[in-house]
This record gives C-alpha cells, structure tokens and sequence, in this order.
C-alpha cells in the first residue's frame, strides 16, 4: 500500500446508502472524506468497476493507479499487455 494512513489496512465490503451491493471504500488519507486526497471505490459486483478519484498532483495519482496495478498484477488478480495485439486502445 502507498498511502501515509493506514496502509496496512484491508478494505471490508460493507452496505453504502444508494447501492444495490456491498461497496469498497478505501483511502488512506488524513481527513475522512477529503475529496483532494486520493481514494477509491467500488461495488462488488462484476465487472469490479473502481473509481479512482483525487490525489494531490498527477505524479501522485500516477504513482496511486501504478501501485494498485502492480499489487494486482503480483497476486494475479490482472494481467498486463505483453506486446501491441495485447494493448488496450
């Protein structure tokens, strides 16, 4: 985890007000609910959509989405392009 707050924590899905399924909210920021600092969510549902919102410049929001997908990638939970046919256009 890249986050300065509780980056040794795992995210628990829970009920949210105006879903139809159980969400995953996750942010390791300072100030619960601060729209600058970066965060993400998501339904548990398929397609496992994640909306990934804030950070406080690009690089930090860069290094956020890389990080995330590393994790993924290293627990075989994605998969990467491997050459140009691969490639999400």
């Amino acid at each position: 985890a890249a986050a300065p707050v509780d980056s040794y924590v795992a995210p628990v899905p829970g009920e949210m007000p105006g879903y139809d399924c159980d969400v995953i909210m996750a942010a390791g920021d300072f100030i619960q609910g601060s729209s600058i600092e970066l965060s993400a969510d998501g339904p548990i549902r398929p397609p496992y959509t994640i909306y990934f919102q804030g950070g406080l410049t690009w690089p930090h929001a860069k290094l956020g989405i890389l990080s995330s997908v590393q994790r993924l990638y290293e627990k075989g939970l994605a998969k990467l392009p491997n050459n140009d046919t691969d490639a999400v256009r």
